[in-house]
């Protein structure tokens, strides 16, 4: 009975377990899908708020229309310089505290586009004319310190993209050259074609005198029984007499003699 109820209890707690890793996993997904939500909605939102500002700096005059232009510029140059940053985070991590300088620069444009809305609703002219010098020189601030930051990135990944691009054309041209390795070796070739050569003439060397050998061995042959022992003739030492006469033997004839006529 109490094995029985301890397993009853084991049941009950994977079962508890369960339904809290599935409540802790709804509420993440949850919390993640309200997050990529709002995150959509936000950038809508300033998607309409962008087309909206460049609508009014066409159709109005005035005021309203310089106040447009200001948030305009203001709010271009802060997207452009998060997109590059973002952009080079991955290849270069030291990009990550311009980010951290760029989020500061949001706080003060933020606040800086509040009172540019503020005195867009304002209906007296001449604290219009006041106050927007003054709020124009501090976008103009944020705008060249965000503009800074994004060129100087620009500039450091393409410094960065010329040095690799400059390693992978070394790595190319020593790559080819290992390719072309029958250059190298016909050099070596060719170097070698002297020795080949005088080797050559020391064969043809070679060669005549074995062919100078090879009759050698044949007059000697001619004086041995044609069993490789020795013939008579050598032996009595009647050798050379033998072959002198056989050579006069082999001369052509003169003719007939042409001497005086028996009369």
């Amino acid at each position: 009975m109490d094995v029985f109820g301890v397993m009853i209890g084991l049941v009950l707690l994977f079962g508890v377990a369960v339904m809290v890793l599935a409540v802790v996993g709804t509420v993440k997904a949850a919390k993640a899908v309200g997050a990529k939500i709002e995150k959509h909605e936000a950038s809508a939102r300033r998607a309409v708020e962008t087309a909206t500002l460049k609508a009014k700096t066409y159709t109005k005059v005035g005021p309203s229309a310089q106040i447009a232009s200001v948030r305009l510029r203001l709010r271009t140059s802060l997207d452009g310089t998060r997109q590059v940053l973002e952009s080079g985070l991955a290849q270069d991590g030291q990009l990550g505290e311009s980010l951290a300088l760029l989020k500061r620069l949001d706080e003060h444009a933020a606040e800086l586009d509040g009172e540019l809305r503020m005195l867009e609703r304002e209906p007296e002219t001449a604290r219009i004319a006041a106050k927007l010098p003054e709020l124009r020189e501090r976008a103009e601030r944020i705008t060249h310190s965000a503009e800074t930051m994004r060129w100087a990135a620009q500039d450091r990944m393409q410094r960065f993209a010329d040095d690799e691009l400059s390693r992978l054309s070394q790595e190319c041209e020593s790559e080819a050259g290992a390719l072309r390795h029958w250059d190298t070796a016909g050099g070596a070739s060719s170097g070698q074609a002297p020795g080949a050569s005088g080797s050559a003439g020391s064969a043809g060397s070679a060669g005549s005198g074995g062919s100078g050998g090879a009759a050698g061995s044949a007059a000697r042959a001619r004086l041995t029984d044609g069993k490789g022992r020795a013939s008579a003739e050598e032996l009595l030492g009647l050798a050379d007499p033998l072959a002198k006469l056989a050579q006069r033997l082999r001369k052509p004839s003169a003719g007939p003699s042409t001497g005086p006529s028996a009369g």
